[in-house]
């Protein structure tokens, strides 16, 4: 075994901190392979990144991959999207949660190995960062209560599927009211039951993003819209496909009609399958 480990340190370094489980924070990437490299950025993906890049990580504690087949990229609004240009791009995505009040260490961790592993020939080049950012978690809206996972166990429930949606505000005053309005009277709505039947929607998990450090990997761009965007995760216990027209695709026209922001991207995924390729084919 290598003796420069710093194996001394761990038990150190073990015995102070923050270790809840609450996800204080996310990393939530969508990123586009490049034509014609689709299967082999799927399994660079799920044989090494995910866990080399991600899991194998101090304080990511969770973390679940997605994909969007054509036919539900298809789906996305609005067409002229900030945040995905075309509102097609970005068929995967990757959602990790991350401990509370530990996200300058793990920033300097991954720092550190993604340099290491881009050194090492282990960073996949033939893709494309859409929408990458790590983000602190501001608040999550139940459909049942105090009744069913919460939202530490989101990325380890069998959700079927997962709607991104990303709200932009005017600025950050704006950004707080407009949080609060889906906090408190926006998401309970939209997660009540409809003619005596549940919504498809268990929870709704809101980060607002934060800046990556200078020091990031070139590839991936600075994040945009720090001061007033904010990011929505709709769990769901079915295929979005499914009630997408009765409950996702106008999720846009509350937010206008509030005068508290715009929608910037609607976008729904379903489970990735761990160690295959399925729906690899179903891209474009």
């Amino acid at each position: 075994m290598p003796d420069d480990t710093r194996g001394e340190v761990y038990a150190e370094l073990a015995a102070v901190g923050p270790y809840g489980v609450r996800p204080g924070h996310a990393l939530i990437t969508m990123v586009e392979p490049h034509p014609g490299h689709e299967y082999a950025y799927n399994r660079w993906y799920e044989d090494d990144h995910y866990y080399a890049g991600a899991m194998a990580m101090p304080w990511i504690y969770a973390g679940r991959r997605w994909v969007a087949t054509r036919d539900l990229q298809l789906l996305r609004y609005p067409e002229k999207s900030q945040v995905a240009q075309p509102v097609t791009a970005g068929c995967y995505i990757s959602t990790y949660w991350i401990t509370d009040g530990r996200y300058s260490e793990h920033m300097k961790w991954t720092v550190g190995i993604n340099k290491r592993l881009n050194r090492d020939g282990r960073v996949y080049q033939d893709r494309t960062h859409v929408f990458t950012a790590f983000q602190d978690h501001e608040a999550t809206v139940y459909r049942d209560g105090a009744a069913g996972p919460r939202d530490y166990h989101a990325l380890d429930h069998p959700y079927a599927g997962l709607v991104v949606e990303v709200v932009d505000a005017d600025g950050p005053e704006q950004r707080a009211e407009l949080l609060e309005w889906l906090r408190a009277r926006h998401l309970p709505r939209q997660l009540a039951p409809r003619g005596g039947v549940a919504a498809p929607a268990a929870m709704v998990a809101v980060f607002r993003p934060t800046p990556l450090p200078g020091d990031r990997m070139t590839y991936v761009k600075q994040v945009e819209g720090v001061d007033n965007r904010l990011t929505l995760l709709w769990f769901l216990e079915e295929d979005p496909r499914e009630r997408w027209d009765s409950h996702f695709a106008a999720l846009d026209a509350a937010v206008v009609e509030s005068g508290l922001g715009r929608v910037e991207l609607v976008a729904p995924f379903i489970p990735t399958v761990p160690g295959t390729d399925r729906y690899v084919d179903q891209l474009r």
